[in-house]
């Protein structure tokens, strides 16, 4: 067995960018049972980099003994601070085509026939909407003979739900495919990217205690604490800097934090991180003050290069939107940021055109990367002042903001208006089921009885 350095690691040495030039790139071989005929196969581990997307570490078994093969792809990256549900309107046959990364600790779920694939139960894959059903369908043929012989009526009910499975595979009736994952590594193809894709919808969710023990981010008997006297003040007046790990190469990096007064508006918490050994530099916004009340929508018309200078607070809540472009981004895709206009512009163009990983290699189609690199293109266009747009921001937890050049006098060029939140869009904030009145002698009669 090979001993890798933490030198290495740090360095990235370890995963090497996937290449069809890099003949050095060679998976290492090992010697393990075969679990078919239990002869000895050989199981091959790749560790790579995947261009624009993430660190991977890909692992093929074959045996050639009884011509039994099986692969896998695992994460090598960190868990992301929030998980990630998609969930997608099957409607016809070019939906089974779209790719999907899959990680092991996902929840896969079919509504419509009260199907669910548990997390853990399966390794994680690199696939496509059919492969997930083919695979499903090959998990639960795999016993069947022993059920036949055992309890032939079980095997009778298993049988018919296979084919059930299998007519999926014809989308003769629209379903719904649910994949949520509390690592927040998984991943639906939107082939419409960058406009919106109204067959998917992309939520983020805050893991429970139970999905952080699961993930092994806490221990089993690790208690939340209660922090001790008011921070607040020591917030306005210093920087504080925690220790964390590189988003990017995954090395001990230091994060630092400080509440920010933004004018004629509210206090926000500014994170940013610097990684020495990559040079990557991040930074989050997090809003300092609770939910309002009504939402906001704040519509600007772009008509002078002199607007890309704007300040801009992006909340993780807030949705962006740019009609001209057709173009949607919804929330959480960026988290909260606390940039420019044109810095915000450049950031959706990285994220829909030089990070998305479905155009690079053999995996983009020659129509979708060529609508990419022209929605890139008008991008770039906006920047220079080529072209007028309206940029909207649509936030219903009210915490984002776009500058007033003019303040405190109304800005011609800009609209904020404050809308009353619709029950779905509580739901997605978490309100629905947030008490704020009586909790505390509802407590206490608990507390008594």
């Amino acid at each position: 067995m090979s001993v890798i350095s933490e030198e290495s690691v740090r360095g990235g040495s370890v995963f090497k960018d996937i290449s069809a030039e890099d003949e050095d790139g060679q998976p290492t071989e090992i010697e393990s049972l075969c679990m078919n005929c239990y002869h000895n196969g050989t199981t091959r581990l790749l560790l790579t980099r995947i261009p624009f997307f993430k660190e991977v570490i890909v692992s093929s078994f074959s045996c050639a003994n009884c011509g039994w093969s099986n692969t896998e792809i695992q994460s090598a990256g960190r868990i992301q601070e929030q998980g990630v549900c998609y969930t997608l309107k099957v409607k016809t046959k070019q939906d089974l085509n779209r790719e999907v990364v899959k990680a092991d600790c996902a929840t896969t779920r079919i509504p419509e026939l009260d199907f669910e694939i548990p997390p853990f139960t399966q390794k994680g894959s690199l696939s496509t909407i059919e492969g997930l059903l083919d695979r499903a369908v090959a998990g639960l043929e795999q016993d069947q003979p022993a059920r036949r012989a055992a309890d032939p009526e079980v095997a009778e009910k298993i049988e018919e739900f296979i084919q059930k499975l299998r007519k999926l595979k014809d989308v003769e009736r629209e379903f719904t495919l649910v994949i949520e994952d509390p690592s927040g590594n998984s991943f639906v193809e939107n082939p419409l990217a960058p406009q919106r894709d109204e067959a998917l919808t992309v939520s983020r969710f805050k893991r429970t205690v139970q999905q952080d023990i699961q993930l092994g981010i806490r221990a089993e008997d690790d208690l939340d604490e209660e922090p001790e006297g008011n921070d607040l003040e020591t917030m306005r007046n210093e920087v504080l800097v925690f220790n964390t790990n590189c988003p990017e190469c995954n090395a001990p990096a230091s994060t630092n934090m400080k509440l920010v007064q933004i004018p004629h508006f509210k206090e926000v918490i500014i994170m940013a991180t610097n990684c020495d050994s990559c040079g990557q530099r991040t930074n989050e916004v997090k809003s300092g003050g609770a939910t309002e009340e009504l939402g906001t929508k704040i519509t600007l018309h772009v008509t002078d290069p002199s607007d890309m200078s704007r300040d801009v607070l992006k909340s993780e809540t807030c949705s962006v939107s740019i009609p001209e472009l057709e173009f949607e981004l919804g929330m959480a895709a960026l988290g909260g940021k606390f940039t420019t206009l044109e810095g915000l512009l450049k950031d959706i163009k990285d994220l829909t055109v030089s990070k998305n990983p479905f155009i690079c290699g053999d995996s983009g189609t020659t129509d979708r990367v060529q609508k990419l690199n022209e929605f890139g293109e008008k991008i770039d266009k906006v920047i220079a002042g080529e072209m007028n747009i309206h940029f909207i921001l649509d936030d219903p937890a009210g915490n984002s903001y776009l500058q007033n050049v003019y303040a405190p006098e109304p800005d011609p060029e800009m609209t904020v208006e404050k809308y009353t939140r619709s029950f779905e869009q509580n739901e997605e904030l978490g309100l629905n089921d947030m008490k704020t009145e009586g909790y505390q002698e509802e407590n206490s009669t608990t507390g008594t009885s």
